[in-house]
């Protein structure tokens, strides 16, 4: 294995349910790059979206139901 390999950030999934996770996400938004995040994301899903559009998604969907718990949301 070579130091570059050790050296690489870890790979994860995003967790929106994650605080750092949305933290990491919020400051990509203001610096509009990944390099202060010690991770880097997997594209999950496999509907076409990129990482920034399937992480969006999820955001939105989790402060919705945040705010209107009593309507079940698709």
């Amino acid at each position: 294995m070579s130091i570059l390999e050790l050296a690489k950030r870890p790979i994860v999934s995003f967790d929106v349910e994650d605080k750092r996770h949305r933290q990491w996400f919020a400051e990509f938004n203001s610096l509009s790059t990944w390099s202060k995040c010690p991770v880097r994301f997997l594209v999950a899903e496999e509907n076409g979206e990129d990482l920034v559009t399937m992480i969006q998604r999820k955001m939105i969907e989790y402060y919705m139901q945040k705010e209107f718990k009593d309507i079940k949301l698709k």
